[in-house]
């Protein structure tokens, strides 16, 4: 799977059809290949593609400071070719192959979010579809309602600010497993997720809100915190059978030695919360299969896991896989009376990038007027693929899904 490259001379092109078409898609790439979406705008929001470091002319900078830039640079053309600026932007998700670039990235981020900047975290992951460096986004149309919120007694130098408001959603930054005021990580792997999760209730209710209001939420961890205690200490925070989406990540790395960190949307009004559940998923303590904000629809994380009493997956292959996970989030939506034409944004995981061409061209079947946006990322070394005593492999993929309702993808320009 190829990321996008942007070219100057469809640049314009994707100007005029972003004017013309201020609800769609804005594509490019190479000719010949698989058509690619750069951006989606549904219900307010434009959802920006994982972008890589890579010049108009696929030429790639040398140092990582002229990395950094150009990934940012490149979020920034095809903001403004959406009829946007980079103040309407919300929230940012960046991944690092080596998290010691931190500090430079966050100089470069400083760079072009000078006030209120959005949202953000930053991941360190184990490859990506192009070195160094990988950033999506997300921008609001309306502008009317967009502030930062800011916890009381926050002391933390960051790049993002703690949460983007809007007008109807709350983006929140990464809560790590560190004291809000003093920065100091917890030792224990329970105090340091109590940590990130007070962080996520702090930044709430600094906007006015609870953790009631919150439909989809990331946990990204190391080894270093045990997926059983983090989950233990999580389903404490909501209510059980009504909890938020979830991804939960494993990751290479967080940045200054963090451990854990929570990324998080909430919706104002909670009469527009609405979770989702199909009727071959029991109730969860710790994640709902799909939970709406309104008229978008926030899809938990899903693999080729078959549902049911003796579940488990049971094929080797990533296709394979992907076709039950695929099966899995369209129950999801044909609960929610939706369907895959309105999938607006979507987050890959691969056990191995070299899988990539494989899980395109099968993926690629699910979308027949035109795929999301799309953010991909190999999250950890491969893992050994020979199957356990129960016959039972390990995921090679997991696929989560933003949908919005009432809307329909539009065939996208054949990438140039």
């Amino acid at each position: 799977m190829r990321p996008c490259l942007f070219g100057i001379a469809l640049l314009a092109m994707s100007i005029a059809h972003a004017q013309a078409h201020p609800v769609g898609t804005l594509s490019d790439g190479k000719a010949g290949s698989s058509k690619c979406s750069s951006a989606v705008e549904a219900d307010g929001y434009l959802y920006v593609a994982g972008q890589s470091a890579n010049r108009p002319d696929g030429s790639l900078p040398s140092s990582f400071d002229e990395q950094a830039t150009q990934a940012l640079q490149n979020v920034k053309t095809i903001v403004e070719a959406s009829g946007l600026t980079m103040d309407h932007v919300v929230y940012v998700h960046v991944y690092l192959e080596d998290v010691s670039n931190y500090p430079t990235l966050s100089t470069a981020l400083r760079k072009y979010f000078q006030k209120d900047p959005p949202a953000g975290a930053v991941l360190g992951v184990s490859k990506l579809p192009r070195p160094a460096i990988q950033i999506n986004a997300v921008a609001v149309r309306d502008l009317s309602g967009r502030k930062a919120v800011i916890p009381a007694n926050y002391k933390l130098d960051s790049p993002f600010s703690p949460g983007i408001l809007t007008h109807d959603r709350l983006f929140v930054s990464g809560m790590q497993g560190r004291d809000l005021q003093t920065g100091k990580i917890a030792e224990d792997p329970a105090a340091q997720t109590d940590l990130a999760l007070d962080g996520l209730k702090a930044v709430a209710e600094a906007a006015g809100l609870s953790m009631k209001n919150y439909v989809f939420v990331n946990p990204y961890l190391t080894t270093k915190i045990p997926s059983r205690v983090m989950n233990e200490r999580y389903a404490r925070r909501f209510e059980f059978g009504n909890t938020p989406g979830r991804a939960t990540i494993e990751v290479t790395a967080l940045p200054e030695q963090a451990q854990i960190e929570y990324t998080g949307v909430a919706v104002h009004d909670l009469s527009l919360r609405r979770a989702v559940r199909p009727k071959n998923m029991p109730p969860s303590p710790t994640a709902s299969p799909c939970v709406f904000a309104g008229a978008t629809l926030y899809c938990s994380a899903k693999s080729g896991f078959i549902p049911g009493p003796h579940g488990g997956v049971y094929n080797g292959t990533t296709a394979a896989q992907l076709r039950q996970t695929m099966r899995n989030q369209l129950d999801n939506l044909e609960e929610a009376n939706m369907d895959f034409s309105q999938v607006v944004s979507s987050t890959i995981y691969l056990d191995d990038l070299s899988d990539s061409p494989a899980f395109s061209k099968v993926f690629s079947e699910y979308f027949q007027n035109a795929p999301p946006v799309q953010t991909l990322v190999q999250q950890l070394p491969p893992a050994n693929r020979a199957p356990n005593a129960e016959e039972e492999y390990p995921d090679l993929e997991q696929v989560s899904l933003i949908a919005v309702k009432n809307f329909t993808m539009t065939a996208p320009k054949a990438c140039q």
